[in-house]
């Protein structure tokens, strides 16, 4: 192969590779990565878990990136002071990271003297999965995604004097929204009936603890750990908001995947790779027993292990077992960057302030998702026809509340809301 090189040139050869081995072009074979090394930050959340196996795994070292660092970081707010570092000052090159966050830190709405630092989506990490937990000071109101019965609960909360806090984990952020979503289906302003607090995930528990916190939005394990441990109840799992719903990314900075364009590829082929061993059934006991270790989040395999098999206990009586609310890392085509669903969370964040409503939200998605090295990505691994979807939007989306959300026409989703653009 190495004689024929000369006569058929780079890109012929790789076709040819490619033709050899229908299954998939082995990582020798492949374009060589430009660096081995990259540092990849991540929040104790069970959807970090496909950058965790992917090291554990060796995957990383499979494609020709061995050098690839899986660094906790202590908040997401850490996460995007990092990102705007970068990798090359002691930050960190990309992270398991909230979906609208490239977006938001793309365009300087969170950063520091709103400085924009490009940042690319490259792939989905997983969908659903996430829950909005309430103490048990409301566990009478039997709270579902119904959440009416809090809004007199909190009025007289408030007229007692004292403080009503909802908890998320990053402003514009996916449990942000979800929360913000919920609140408001009752009728309930986040802005201005109750004080909207940002809290670390892994320390939601102990804030609830302790009284800080009258509901909270986050994802796993603490839902569960907060169940387990008596503080509080689950009202509602964000799947049963909106089902099969996108949650966390793999962002990178884009001048680290723009200087790199073989190393990028390589790191995503290992993360899809983790993302589809952590998908099976069968694997999830070891799933649950690797990222409890001290070294990634610190829990205990049993506050990990039911929710992610589908067993909910819900802390009020309620539970479920064999649910489909699990959290889906491949299925679903759970991977894939849709750029309809990234188009939901800028219409969201418009919704709610963080992006101006004359907010291009197409022209945004299209520089900042990069669903074209997924699926670059995805032809390297000679992944299934199956697996790679026909096209970059899911469609029309439909909330538990009847709100229908249409990406060929966000501006329609917001007038429903009542905003308008400001040139409308």
């Amino acid at each position: 192969m190495k004689g024929s090189a000369a006569a058929l040139g780079t890109a012929a050869l790789f076709d040819a590779v490619r033709m050899a081995f229908p299954g998939g072009v082995p990582s020798a074979y492949a374009a060589a990565p430009e660096t081995t090394k990259a540092i990849l930050g991540y929040i104790a959340l069970m959807d970090a878990s496909p950058l965790v196996i992917a090291k554990e795994k060796g995957l990383f070292a499979k494609h020709g990136v061995p050098d690839v660092e899986v660094t906790k970081q202590a908040s997401w707010g850490a996460t995007r002071d990092n990102l705007v570092l970068g990798g090359e000052k002691n930050g960190i090159d990309g992270a398991h990271i909230l979906s609208p966050m490239p977006y938001l830190i793309s365009t300087g709405k969170v950063t520091q003297n709103s400085v924009p630092t490009p940042m690319y989506l490259l792939a989905r990490l997983n969908l659903d999965a996430q829950a909005v937990s309430v103490s048990n000071e409301y566990k009478d109101l039997k709270v579902t995604t119904d959440a009416k019965a809090l809004k007199e609960a909190f009025a007289k909360k408030k007229a007692d004097g004292k403080e009503v806090k909802v908890a998320m984990t990053f402003p514009g952020g996916t449990h942000d929204l979800w929360i913000r979503y919920w609140l408001a289906s009752a009728g309930i302003d986040p802005d201005k009936d109750v004080s909207t607090i940002v809290v670390p995930p892994p320390q939601m528990v102990a804030n609830m603890k302790v009284g800080n916190m009258d509901a909270f939005c986050v994802g796993e394990p603490w839902n569960e750990q907060l169940v387990n441990q008596g503080i509080g109840f689950t009202a509602c799992t964000t799947g049963e908001i909106w089902k099969n719903h996108p949650e966390k990314a793999l962002g990178m900075r884009a001048d680290f995947v723009e200087k790199n364009p073989n190393t990028t590829r390589a790191i995503l082929k290992a993360v899809m790779e983790a993302q589809q061993w952590c998908d099976k059934m069968e694997n999830k006991q070891e799933l649950a027993e690797i990222v409890g270790k001290r070294q990634w989040f610190n829990v205990p395999v049993a506050d990990i292990i039911g929710r992610l098999k589908g067993d909910i206990n819900y802390g009020n009586g309620r539970v479920v077992k064999g649910s489909d609310q699990y959290m889906k890392f491949w299925k679903d085509h759970a991977s894939y960057p849709f750029k309809s669903h990234d188009a939901w969370f800028v219409t969201e964040d418009i919704r709610w302030g963080k992006f101006d409503p004359s907010t291009d939200i197409n022209a945004l998605v299209n520089k900042v998702n990069r669903e074209d090295i997924w699926r670059e990505a995805a032809k390297e691994l000679g992944l299934p026809a199956s697996d790679i979807p026909a096209g970059t939007s899911r469609g029309k989306e439909t909330f538990f509340d009847g709100k229908v959300f249409d990406p060929a026409d966000p501006q329609a989703y917001l007038k429903s809301l009542g905003i308008k653009r400001v040139d409308a």
